[in-house]
């Protein structure tokens, strides 16, 4: 099975006739064995908890993962054509548990990607957006590319700006995982620039981000959160003190 992705996907990510076999290997594994484990009925509930997202083949994340290894088993390491096309190639799949395994995939292999990923990154957050993939996507894959590539943090520098919300999310959560190595000074100033958003979503990522955060530094965030309380959500404000 050849792996298509759409010339405007491509266009779209700057990586014209992208092609892996590797890619091609893994998406005629996919396509056999997640419909063979398929659930109907948890399915119909699955769609109906992702606010009907997209459609679901109704795979427990254990059933998921066991099953994803056996489509791995025995593939070579990818390199970043090979990550790109694997990603692309599951995004136009229609139920939303080839998405999970790209994700999975990307959070595993997101080190052999350089900084020129970054569109393909943003292309998936943006693409049939909704947080069980953004979350996943800004922590462990855009969060990996700007730790290996300083440089980016001026790309989210644009992306906290974005009108669309999931990059202005993706950008908030981009430092969840990095502790120790956050830069401080742009977590608090992505905090505040977004801190009237009228969004759920994006409230919820200024707490969160600031709650994880606080694990590492508890008094530098209190202190950002006494500072901004008035211009803080509720919901963000909750958030970020639920462990101080």
């Amino acid at each position: 099975m050849s792996v298509t992705v759409p010339r405007t996907v491509l266009n779209e990510v700057r990586r014209p006739g992208l092609r892996s076999d590797l890619a091609d290997t893994l998406v005629e594994r996919l396509v056999a064995a997640y419909p063979a484990a398929a659930d109907p009925e948890r399915a119909a509930q699955m769609r109906a908890y992702m606010k009907d997202v997209a459609p679901f083949l109704g795979l427990t994340s254990p059933v998921r993962r066991e099953v994803s290894r056996t489509v791995l088993a025995g593939t070579a390491r990818p390199d970043e054509d090979d990550c790109a096309a694997v990603a692309l190639a599951c995004w136009e799949l229609p139920e939303r548990e080839y998405a999970y395994f790209a994700v999975d995939y990307l959070r595993r292999h997101v080190k052999h990607c350089s900084s020129g990923f970054l569109p393909v990154a943003r292309h998936l957050v943006t693409t049939h957006p909704w947080w069980d993939t953004v979350d996943a996507l800004a922590a462990h894959v855009v969060g990996g590319l700007v730790a290996a590539d300083p440089a980016l943090r001026t790309v989210m520098d644009e992306w906290i700006e974005d009108e669309n919300l999931w990059v202005a999310r993706t950008a908030l959560l981009h430092q969840l995982r990095h502790k120790d190595a956050t830069d401080t000074d742009r977590l608090f100033t992505y905090c505040a620039r977004q801190a009237g958003h009228p969004d759920f979503f994006i409230r919820k990522a200024i707490g969160w981000c600031l709650r994880e955060y606080a694990k590492t530094d508890p008094e530098a965030v209190r202190a950002f959160v006494t500072r901004e309380r008035s211009r803080l959500a509720p919901l963000s404000v909750r958030e970020a003190l639920k462990n101080l």
